[in-house]
């Protein structure tokens, strides 16, 4: 499957279309108290940056964000979501390989995220690309059905 991965505005009808995606993804999981999702409007604040793939026919098909936290040299991954269609095609990790490389080259040396319990597949994907489970941080603390993951870059 041939991707391109660019930093794109959020306020997008198919970046959009693939935030509704993945809060009903969420939603079908976990109640709307235990989710974390960046709105648009959230994902449009300086220093967020939201990275979308797209397929040969230029339909967006993944997306995430890097989001910066108080310290200058970690951030978030926010809002990984890949199309139920294009799962299984290594979009998620070349969305990974893409943020990684622009955090490191920015200076970040550590990305965090939140998943959910029952996230099977994402907690497995984290995994193997390195990341190790921590301990809930930020809004996740005391949150039982979330896990927290870091990578040093």
């Amino acid at each position: 499957m041939t991707i391109s991965i660019s930093i794109e505005q959020p306020r997008q009808a198919d970046v959009e279309a693939l935030l509704a995606a993945g809060t009903v993804f969420a939603y079908s999981l976990y109640p709307v108290e235990n989710t974390f999702l960046l709105s648009t409007d959230e994902l449009e604040r300086p220093g967020v940056a939201v990275y979308v793939a797209r397929d040969a026919h230029g339909a967006a098909c993944g997306m995430a964000a890097l989001v910066p936290l108080d310290s200058a040299d970690t951030a978030e991954l926010k809002r990984l979501f890949v199309h139920a269609e294009a799962r299984g095609h290594g979009v998620a990790g070349r969305l990974l390989d893409r943020i990684e490389a622009d955090a490191a080259g920015r200076g970040i040396r550590s990305l965090a995220l939140e998943t959910g319990t029952l996230q099977d597949a994402a907690v497995a994907l984290y995994r193997r690309r390195g990341y190790e489970q921590i301990d809930l941080f930020g809004p996740y603390v005391g949150e039982e059905l979330s896990l927290c993951f870091a990578k040093s870059l």
